[in-house]
């Protein structure tokens, strides 16, 4: 078994970084790419590795000249690599594909030993490898039969969004027997570069190859192993990540994305907080039947934005705010107080983020669980007076819910001591209580101090739309925050969103009250983990500590490289750097028992200590 890699391309979209360098000398995370491969196919003990080089090729060259690496490497100079594609670069080393088995890779590739293994392992003698279509991938991609046959090779200018349920995409590793090869491969590479010329790719070769009745190759369908091309400096930052070096350094440096997962291969995202069960299938249906106008038109201003707000939340357009999302709001209001500021903690840290330290008041709940009600706030403000006070409820990460009951008190307490009130209802709708919410036109009328945000993000499922709303009594200074957003501050989705989701009202209280059924049956099955205690919530998280012998931070990472699977470790957010407490979102059933299982697998049989 040999390997042939084609690395004589120029790799412009690289940019600078391929400037006076090839597109595989390029580092994701201090190694280059060929360094990485190159090192992979040592530990295959192949009779010899075939690099076809063109673009700084003697760079090439001296470079991999420098490396300690024991398989023989024999070059093919690709002369014309600025006017000819791989084709021609694969024909150059036809005579090498006809001498043995061969392994056949692009140089612009990462993947895990695992994604190698997969296809030496397997008896069959000529492979395509290949994995389910996601988003992030671009290129070539095949359409398979229940026997792993390649029934059609899609080229970008074929691909059909609609059918991408049915699509894999190549990876650009393949597996050819010396029989393929000179049998099949290499006579239709050479007819097929006469007839096209040399400015093809060599999958055309096997497209063509695909339609015979007997083709001889199939797909190896890979089941999790990670790769990924490199094409652009995107691609560079999202493999970086993918494949840092060091457990905490691929946690952390995903956490630090604060998003853009579908990038991920199959990551499933217990840290970022939406509703599973909205929104429903027609109200998306109708967004994509509008999404070329959408596309293509201005939305409207601030003022038109407010009355549809306003005509959804049922206030007057005076009382309400639109941000691009809720934090665009939360900006805007914490630069407009003045003096000392109260908030809960542990919390959603973007609110003190946005003020002057020194002027913050911080409540920490006495208790292992962060539970708090409203005397405790008014006790412990009472003696630490504030001009504001922040509050989240049902609060992240503790999921603490003060009944409404309650907040009408804090809301009389709060306006007798003449402080302007926040109340961040962004998981409000989560709760059991129905009608929690304080955005009432009579509350408002009476209560000029309170203000309340809401993030349509995470109530309604939406997060990809950046939709928040800030609702006030205070007239003038509602006004004063439209003045400083800018005037077309979200785009025509998120309007057109806000147009049409009054229709879906209906489809919302049934998707709350299936979701509240699996809060409960989840937060049950997660109670039966030894190792693990739940802390209620009526938020769509839940926040628990870790008895058994385990970090928080261990948990994370091992989630994260064993199940790619992504927690918030809340070491960072609590008073103490000895507290083992995590936060899990509540996601749909399947994804649920999918957690479920991994943490059983992972604390469930592990000694108890005395927790904290």
């Amino acid at each position: 078994m040999q390997a042939i890699i084609l690395a004589a391309g120029m790799g412009k979209r690289l940019k600078d970084l391929t400037y006076d360098n090839t597109k595989c000398m390029v580092k994701v995370n201090g190694v280059t790419m060929i360094e990485r491969m190159l090192k992979q196919l040592d530990e295959k003990h192949l009779s010899r590795i075939v690099i076809v080089i063109g673009y700084e090729g003697q760079r090439l060259i001296d470079y991999i000249s420098s490396l300690e690496v024991k398989t023989p490497i024999v070059y093919v100079n690709n002369s014309l690599y600025h006017k000819t594609n791989n084709i021609y670069s694969l024909a150059l080393a036809k005579s090498y594909l006809q001498e043995e088995d061969t392994l056949l890779l692009e140089s612009d590739l990462i993947f895990e030993n695992r994604v190698i293994e997969a296809l030496l392992d397997d008896p069959r003698e000529t492979l395509a490898l290949v994995d389910k279509y996601e988003s992030w991938m671009d290129g070539t991609c095949v359409k398979l039969g229940d026997d792993d046959s390649i029934e059609a090779f899609i080229p970008g200018k074929q691909f059909k969004f609609a059918e991408i349920g049915d699509y894999y995409k190549t990876v650009n590793i393949y597996k050819f027997s010396q029989k393929f090869s000179a049998s099949f491969y290499v006579p239709f590479l050479e007819a097929y570069q006469e007839a096209l010329g040399v400015n093809e790719y060599y999958e055309q070769v096997l497209r063509v190859i695909t339609m015979l009745d007997c083709p001889e190759i199939k797909a190896k369908r890979l089941n999790g192993q990670l790769w990924y091309e490199i094409d652009d400096v995107q691609d560079l930052d999202i493999a970086e990540s993918m494949f840092a070096v060091g457990e905490q350094e691929r946690v952390t440096r995903l956490q630090e994305r604060y998003g853009g997962y579908w990038r991920y291969p199959q990551l499933l995202d217990f840290c970022y907080l939406v509703n599973p069960y909205f929104p429903p299938q027609r109200l998306m249906d109708e967004i994509k039947a509008n999404f070329e106008k959408l596309l293509t038109q201005y939305p409207s201003g601030m003022k038109v934005n407010s009355l549809l707000a306003a005509k959804s939340f049922g206030v007057c357009s005076d009382n309400i705010i639109v941000g691009n999302g809720a934090t665009e709001l939360i900006k805007a209001w914490m630069s407009s107080l003045t003096g000392k500021v109260g908030v809960v903690r542990p919390t959603f840290e973007e609110y003190p983020h946005r003020y002057d330290g020194a002027k913050l008041v911080c409540f920490w709940p006495d208790n292992n669980d962060y539970r708090y009600g409203v005397k405790d706030l008014m006790r412990f403000f009472d003696a630490h007076p504030i001009d504001n006070l922040i509050l989240i409820n049902p609060d992240n990460p503790s999921g603490n819910y003060i009944p409404k009951e309650d907040m009408l008190k804090l809301l009389t307490w709060t306006k007798e001591k003449a402080i302007k009130l926040l109340v961040d209802e962004s998981f409000v709708d989560f709760a059991d209580e129905e009608d929690a919410t304080l955005i009432k036109r009579e509350i408002f009328v009476a209560n000029p101090h309170l203000y309340v945000m809401k993030s349509i993000s995470k109530s309604y499922g939406v997060p990809g739309l950046r939709l928040g709303v800030l609702a006030s009594g205070d007239i003038k200074g509602i006004s004063e925050l439209k003045k400083d957003v800018a005037i077309w501050n979200i785009n025509s989705f998120a309007e057109f969103y806000l147009q049409i989701e009054e229709k879906y009202r209906g489809d919302y209280l049934l998707a709350l009250e299936k979701f509240r059924i699996e809060r409960r049956r989840f937060v049950q099955e997660l109670e039966t983990i030894v190792g693990l205690r739940v802390i209620p919530s009526q938020a769509n998280y839940v926040m628990a500590e870790i008895t058994a012998d385990m970090s928080a931070t261990a948990l994370t990472k091992a989630l994260l490289v064993a199940d790619n699977i992504l927690i918030k470790d809340l070491r960072g957010k609590l008073d103490g750097e000895e507290k083992r407490y995590i936060r899990v979102a509540i996601r749909n059933t399947n994804d649920n028992n999918r957690l479920l299982k991994a943490l059983q697998a992972k604390i469930g049989e592990r000694h108890l200590y005395v927790a904290s």
